[in-house]
């Protein structure tokens, strides 16, 4: 069996606003009625974190839950932790509808980490990044660029962002540049 090994290999643009890819990252979709009591319930014991509400991320120091769709959430944890983690969301959830998958490496996490990273995500996707409209906490799906990807801002300065592992660089390289092109003074 092969190691795993992170879509970026480790891969960082410093400067005022850092890009750096996450590493490996546990990714797990879990997909059935998100207002289910056990289901908010393992989430939390998997992860640490409450569940979030509809276009929000929620974490517990390396852990993150998001609210990717009405019937979907996505767990982060650990890399090493993920096939307990979905041990414990089919204990807790047997004779239930519901599907948990692993999604680890099929995914890759991208950080974008500065004082005008607000600006730098805002040149990439179409969405109203205004701290009045989005704050931290705050979750979506959308592009970035020309790909599909979903991001959340951890804190004031900082992005996480997750995209499909086959457009990684694109996407490193999409933020790395804008990055490199500085502010805009938009916000």
């Amino acid at each position: 069996m092969s190691n795993a090994v992170s879509a970026l290999q480790g891969a960082v643009a410093p400067g005022e606003v850092t890009v750096r890819e996450g590493g490996l990252q546990g990714m797990i979709t879990l997909r059935g009625d998100l207002s289910n009591a056990k289901l908010k319930s393992v989430c939390k014991a998997v992860t640490g974190a409450t569940f979030p509400k509809m276009g929000k991320a929620t974490m517990s120091g390396d852990n993150a839950l998001a609210w990717m769709s009405p019937d979907e959430a996505l767990i982060l944890v650990p890399h090493a932790d993920t096939a307990d983690a979905i041990a414990k969301i089919d204990k807790a959830l047997k004779g239930q509808h519901y599907l948990a998958e692993n999604l680890s490496d099929a995914r890759a996490l991208i950080f974008v980490e500065g004082t005008y990273s607000r600006e730098v995500m805002a040149k990439a996707a179409p969405v109203d990044l205004h701290p009045s409209t989005f704050q931290p906490g705050d979750f979506r799906r959308t592009r970035l660029g020309q790909v599909a990807a979903a991001f959340w801002m951890k804190d004031d300065d900082t992005f996480a962002i997750i995209c499909f592992r086959s457009v990684a660089d694109y996407t490193f390289k999409l933020l790395a540049a804008a990055a490199k092109g500085g502010a805009v003074g938009h916000f």
